[in-house]
């Protein structure tokens, strides 16, 4: 039903400025970036942008021209700025999805159980409400939290909070033994089965506002339009594999020890180790990406790799500082030469 709203709602879709440069319909991708960005399609702004998608277009052709596909993949592999957002896509995938978050998603009545909630619709309603949290988070994080907060720091508090309640159902159950039938919680047992339930929603809200739209957001923005399709394809398998293999790991991994497994315990302490390398590695090598367009991603990636994540965005506003200066007085000599010309011919 979803794919065919979509199917059906993409035909009433406004054709991208950046592919209709790409085709040579300049006036087309001008009068779409003036709808888009609300302003006047011989506006500075609209202009401005408008000279940098044709500017890195003509580059890209300029830096495969005539290599085929093998030079998609040279572009791809061999460029170090490029290979370097492939391994942010590749990174955030890998990480994401062996956080944890997804594992609750697909076996929640099977942790609800382990956290000390018995019936089977008891069960189905605290997967149902913690379905209700993660969609109204995502909706919440999607269109208000991620560009307001900024990208980078909105995926920190998610990691934040994600590492905090898988820490603490972690620490829950190894500290509670299970429970065999007709035993009952004691009161504090019962208290922290609570919270570690609590934990379980408090992990779908920061999914949603770290990992799960980053993963994505990342995955769309950071690629020059050139190579985007191919490294965001690519990028994108990786992320259902890894999901696959989550999925049938995880079964495996709540088995006792003595079975292979590494018991409930070991599995949410794996999901926290994971976690937390992850809030390490996005802090060092994610770059701030908001408010930035396709074409000014590209000076976010001239630093040395190992700066990049933390110095990366700095540098960029530098860049736009002289390159808005530039462009403002290509922009003035442009116009005086329309004028010089008008002249003439009247």
């Amino acid at each position: 039903m979803f794919a065919g709203i979509i199917f059906i709602l993409s035909f009433f879709n406004r054709e991208s400025p950046r592919y209709l440069v790409k085709k040579g319909n300049v006036e087309h991708a001008k009068q779409n970036l003036s709808i888009l960005r609300g302003l006047d399609g011989n506006s500075d702004y609209v202009l401005m942008e408008l000279n940098e998608i044709e500017r890195q277009l003509h580059e890209e052709e300029e830096a495969t021209l005539g290599q085929g596909w093998l030079g998609y993949l040279k572009e791809m592999f061999l460029i170090p700025n490029n290979f370097y957002r492939i391994y942010l896509g590749l990174g955030s995938q890998l990480l994401s999805q062996w956080s944890g978050a997804q594992s609750i998603t697909i076996y929640a009545p099977d942790f609800f159980a382990l956290l000390g909630t018995k019936g089977q619709n008891e069960k189905l309603f605290a997967t149902a409400i913690f379905g209700v949290v993660k969609f109204i988070a995502a909706i919440v994080c999607a269109l208000f939290l991620i560009d307001f907060v900024g990208r980078k720091r909105s995926l920190s508090i998610g990691i934040g909070l994600q590492l905090v309640s898988m820490a603490y159902i972690a620490a829950y159950l190894t500290a509670v033994p299970q429970l065999a039938d007709g035993e009952v919680f004691t009161k504090s047992q019962k208290a922290a089965s609570t919270g570690a339930i609590v934990m379980v929603y408090i992990s779908g809200f920061g999914w949603a506002m770290g990992w799960n739209s980053i993963q994505y957001l990342l995955n769309s923005e950071i690629y020059p339009l050139r190579i985007r399709a191919m490294s965001s394809s690519m990028v994108m398998c990786f992320h259902f594999v890894n999901q696959y293999g989550n999925s049938r790991a995880v079964p495996v991994m709540l088995l006792p020890t003595s079975s292979g497994g590494l018991g409930p315990a070991g599995t949410f302490w794996f999901f926290s180790a994971i976690t937390a390398i992850g809030g390490v590695w996005a802090w060092m090598f994610i770059p701030e990406t908001a408010g930035r367009s396709l074409e000014g991603m590209d000076k976010l990636f001239n630093l040395k790799w190992y700066q990049i994540g933390r110095m990366g965005e700095a540098d960029a506003k530098q860049q736009d500082e002289v390159a808005g200066i530039v462009a403002m007085e290509d922009l003035n000599k442009a116009r005086q030469l329309h004028v010089e010309n008008a002249e003439v011919r009247a």
